[in-house]
């Protein structure tokens, strides 16, 4: 989700088991559309391998009478941490393909339709992977100028794409929005609201949990959104529940389950704990773009990130936005910023 909810190491089966709560009115201001879809663009189921031959699914969209024998600048398009392509990162896709460029909206490793096992697994390494094996699909197709390709990645994404981009300079713009860094989120909580006992309970709860795995026993997930609201809900949980639990955002990928949907298992989730994305983006010079809520719960994180970048780098922040409201709101989601950055660093040279 942009799981920023990083605090919980319950597991799921006390919580509701229902997906969608319809007895609850979604808050759908600002022109929330999440499930959108496009008659201005063609979309193309398409799978790959990457580097580690875990098929990578993802849609491809296409602006109708694109000229395909000619080389076009091209975006690859991440979703929130715990989600899939079809919350968020569709709408984005195809919102940028509308601006005249060819889009990949993938599902990460683990995740919705793309391989790995156990499902929900934690793999950072493996996420920053899938966007380099995106580049490589996009790279080799011949209606995409491989030098021309650039990267969008939404609230965990931001983190993972940023990951990807230190050791891949094929990636020529680099934008995120409502980014978490999901190492910061796990390792301190939002604020440093995590203290260090805190943090070394979580590990020691997931490191004896791998034995009861390791001998066949129950799976245990952690954080996500909550399945249900009590007078004790946080705002952040509020926030998120308001998307994934409602008509507003939730899906369940085939293959998956309602009680399932967002939650990372609990032994892989501890390896964000060895996740720095920002340590050394000084190093990118490709151009980064830091979008954020001016009320946004997870600010801190684009902050962080522009402060430490090297010189090509831009913090926009949306006036009266909130994290999830860059989910799905296009009223509030600044496409025309979106459009112009990449336009400008992804033209021809």
């Amino acid at each position: 989700m942009g799981l920023g909810l990083v605090l919980s190491t319950t597991g799921v089966g006390a919580a509701s088991k229902t997906g969608v709560d319809n007895t609850y009115t979604p808050d759908m201001s600002n022109g929330a559309d999440n499930f959108y879809k496009s008659n201005k663009v063609t979309m193309k189921k398409v799978e790959f391998n990457n580097q580690y031959n875990m098929n990578v699914v993802g849609n491809l969209y296409i602006p109708k009478g694109l000229k395909k024998n000619t080389e076009n600048p091209a975006i690859i398009v991440g979703h929130p941490m715990g989600a899939v392509k079809e919350q968020s990162s569709n709408l984005y896709a195809q919102k940028m393909a509308e601006r005249g460029f060819v889009t990949l909206s993938l599902d990460l490793s683990f995740w919705g339709e793309s391989e790995g096992q156990p499902r929900n697994a934690v793999s950072p390494d493996i996420y920053a992977e899938d966007f380099s094996a995106a580049v490589d699909f996009l790279g080799t197709r011949s209606f995409v100028d491989r030098d021309r390709i650039g990267v969008l990645g939404i609230c965990g994404s931001g983190g993972f794409a940023i990951s990807a981009a230190k050791i891949d300079p094929r990636m020529k713009a680099i934008a995120t929005v409502s980014m978490y860094d999901m190492g910061a989120a796990n390792r301190n909580g939002i604020k440093d609201s995590l203290t260090l006992e805190q943090r070394k309970k979580i590990i020691a709860e997931a490191a004896e949990q791998r034995y009861v795995e390791f001998t066949g026993g129950e799976t245990k997930y952690t954080s996500g959104a909550v399945h249900e609201l009590n007078e004790n809900s946080t705002a952040i949980e509020r926030e998120f529940y308001d998307f994934y639990r409602t008509p507003r955002g939730e899906f369940t990928p085939k293959g998956s389950s309602p009680e399932l949907t967002t939650h990372p298992t609990l032994t892989s989730n501890v390896k964000f704990m060895n996740f720095y994305p920002f340590e050394d983006i000084k190093t990118i010079s490709s151009p980064m773009l830091f979008i954020a809520g001016e009320n946004a719960h997870s600010r801190e994180f684009s902050e962080d990130a522009y402060k430490l970048a090297g010189e090509q780098k831009e913090l926009y922040i949306v006036p009266g936005a909130g994290h999830v409201d860059l989910y799905d709101r296009v009223n509030l989601i600044p496409f025309d910023k979106l459009e112009s950055f990449f336009k400008e660093n992804l033209k021809k040279r």
